[in-house]
């Protein structure tokens, strides 16, 4: 009988169509409105050698090999760890005559879906060094099923409000003549901005629809109180009045796969989803038109194979918990971050830092939705940071240092076109437009509006965005 090693992965199926990263130092979703600053972020930042993905790219590269299709995009792909049975990893093939199967018993089983729709099996080792593309797809990995299994979520209240083609819009420090001006240069047709769990956000609303804009409110709270029931029911009590005032659209918390948000010990997917489920029902009974958006969480391979420890989880670990624990039934749309991007959004491959998932747009995209079926994908922060026209960045930083203003115009338009083009993308918020905090956390690297005042990026969004 043969010997089986088994190895043990802590592994959730999961979707991606490209590859990308942004490590937490990137992330830049603490910002309040009139006051651009907020504490840096500094380590820890993603895996760059993830086992899944190496293995993805292999048998991407062998399915391209076989069938002459140009792989780039993808509709999703799952993954699984599998174990081949006594057929081994050749099991799914009919071999030549004369050739014997390779005794491979275990490794990772990839079913790739592509933009046609047309569907295959690959297999890969564990050190994805060997690879068999299928003959037929043998048994479509499932993907996350939504459960309640103790029954504590409430019913979602009734209203879809994700209806609409795709759109792009900014987060701002407040609606100044140059910042609405810069807007609508670009065709934005959505303002965001962050809130605290108690701000009057009614003026707000006022002067975005005053000014020709939709709004998105990203609301926060307190993380230590965060996982009481009844602090809960004060948030979700909130957002409803929000929704009430003419809200547009409410993403519910932010990167609560890290302990900067989330208590230490309590970070969890399934955690997540009784604060959303509670505010998803308070929004929609005020409010059947405002679009609930998950909050989006902090792009990061950091925590290891595991997937999560008690500072934090990897995001795509916790997007399978939070579909899991039934996440999509109580949301509109699914929140996603995109802002440490120093290659084109169409690119693949090529980052200088190394090769991961997150670091590129497309798969960005798709990991953060993939686990969720026919929910599309709201961006609530997508960026790129340039130096040019402030100085030198900080060390936590310094991945942007190449970047052109040229660049971030070009990938902004370049994006907003990728992101229509997928069908899987409701919004896109530039983050940012117009901040000007230059310090050790350098927003106004993001911000389109220029140190001298200029706007490129507007412009570019402009040729690409229709009114």
């Amino acid at each position: 009988m043969r010997n089986r090693s088994t190895v043990i992965y802590s592994v959730i199926a999961a979707l991606i169509v490209l590859v990308g990263l942004t490590p937490l130092a990137a992330s830049a979703g603490s910002t309040n409105p009139g006051d651009a600053g907020h504490p840096a972020q500094a380590e820890p930042s993603a895996t760059p050698n993830d086992p899944t993905w190496l293995a993805f790219d292999a048998a991407r590269g062998a399915l391209e090999a076989k069938t002459g299709e140009d792989l780039t995009w993808v509709q999703n792909w799952t993954f699984e760890e599998a174990d081949f049975g006594d057929t081994g990893i050749d099991g799914c093939v009919t071999l030549p005559e004369g050739e014997e199967p390779r005794q491979v018993y275990f490794g990772w089983r990839f079913v790739i879906t592509t933009l046609q729709g047309k569907q295959y099996e690959v297999r890969t080792s564990f050190n994805y060094k060997i690879v068999t593309v299928c003959d037929k797809v043998t048994d479509v990995a499932p993907a996350a099923v939504e459960s309640n299994p103790d029954g504590s979520l409430p019913e979602p209240v009734a209203g879809a409000a994700v209806s609409g083609s795709f759109e792009v819009g900014g987060q701002i420090t407040g609606f100044h003549s140059g910042t609405v001006n810069a807007m609508k240069t670009a065709k934005m047709k959505w303002a965001k901005l962050q809130l605290q769990v108690g701000w009057d956000g009614s003026g707000f609303i006022n002067e975005a629809h005053a000014s020709g804009f939709k709004i998105l409110f990203s609301v926060i709270g307190d993380p230590t109180q965060v996982m009481n029931d009844a602090y809960q029911q004060q948030y979700a009590d909130y957002v409803g009045g929000l929704a009430a005032a003419g809200a547009d659209a409410i993403e519910i918390w932010n990167e609560m796969n890290i302990d900067r948000e989330w208590p230490v010990g309590q970070i969890d997917g399934k955690n997540y989803v009784p604060l959303l489920a509670k505010a998803y029902n308070a929004i929609k009974s005020k409010n059947t038109n405002t679009i609930v958006i998950t909050g989006a969480l902090a792009p990061t391979g950091f925590f290891g194979a595991a997937g999560c420890t008690d500072q934090g989880c990897n995001d795509d670990t916790y997007i399978q918990q939070m579909a899991a624990a039934g996440a999509g039934k109580y949301a509109d749309c699914i929140g996603v971050h995109y802002n440490e991007g120093i290659v084109s959004p169409s690119q693949t491959s090529g980052d200088p830092r190394g090769e991961y998932p997150s670091r590129y747009f497309g798969s960005m995209l798709n990991r953060a939705i993939g686990p969720f079926g026919d929910k599309k994908a709201c961006f609530t922060e997508l960026g790129y940071l340039t130096p040019e026209g402030y100085g030198d960045l900080p060390a936590g930083f310094a991945w942007a240092a190449e970047t052109s203003i040229a660049e971030q115009a070009t990938w902004l338009s370049e994006a907003a076109v990728a992101a229509a083009a997928s069908g899987r993308v409701r919004l896109m918020v530039v983050f940012n437009v117009d901040f000007t905090t230059w310090s050790s956390d350098p927003q106004a690297g993001f911000a389109i509006i220029r140190a001298d005042g200029s706007c490129p990026a507007c412009d570019a969004l402009g040729k690409v965005l229709t009114q």
